[in-house]
């Protein structure tokens, strides 16, 4: 599990409220893989990080699906996307939030080999 201090963490209900869906809809989110959520202290949560002026990230689907791909299971694509990645110089996120997609996806392609 995914162990970085610096991210906040949103539960379902946070994640509901701040994007104004409802619980079921952000269920939907993250079955259809537009966000990704991992069980901590048994609840499932959303870091803060994958949401960006009220919506989820736009870069984050087509991320998530390209570490799945790669063979990646959920808690190892979070693990990937909040942990720096050396050849980023930054956490994957970050690099999707600062509009490097496709240089994250490249990466994201180059582990599976």
């Amino acid at each position: 599990m995914t162990d970085t201090p610096d991210t906040t963490w949103l539960t379902i209900p946070d994640v509901s409220e701040s994007l104004g869906l409802k619980v079921t809809q952000v269920r939907r989110l993250i079955e259809d893989r537009t966000l990704l959520a991992q069980r901590r202290d048994g609840v499932w949560k959303v870091p803060a990080l994958f949401l960006s002026e009220g919506e989820p990230l736009h870069e984050l689907r087509g991320t998530l699906v390209v570490l799945s791909d790669a063979g990646f299971t959920d808690d190892e694509a979070m693990d990937w996307l909040l942990r720096t990645e050396d050849a980023l110089g930054v956490s994957p996120i970050e690099a999707l939030r600062a509009g490097r997609k496709a240089e994250v996806r490249r990466v994201a392609q180059a582990l599976s080999f």
